[in-house]
């Protein structure tokens, strides 16, 4: 789960497994800076998935009304799934 060219720079990126939070198996970056006055997040969760289990990434950002809940779907394809971190990107700038 990746959030692009937010500003102001907290954000909180998490996990959740059937709607509970999960804290093990998550690795992520700190905020880096873009060189543009934006900056970027990356996390990951390591998983075995089960079948009906249903993934969800987290984000919360000041630009947001309320957290934005991104539910992972395995089965589309690679650029799919950019085109959602892509989105995602663009929804937190465009609300800026």
């Amino acid at each position: 789960c990746s959030a692009y060219e937010f500003y102001p720079l907290h954000i909180k990126v998490s996990w959740l497994r059937d709607g509970k939070e999960v804290t093990s198996d998550v690795t992520s970056t700190m905020e880096l800076a873009d060189g543009d006055w934006y900056y970027q997040i990356h996390s990951e969760l390591e998983y075995t998935p089960k079948s009906g289990e249903k993934i969800s990434c987290v984000v919360e950002h000041a630009s947001f009304n309320k957290p934005m809940i991104y539910d992972w779907d395995p089965s589309l394809p690679e650029s799919e799934r950019n085109k959602i971190a892509i989105g995602a990107s663009g929804l937190v700038l465009g609300i800026i």
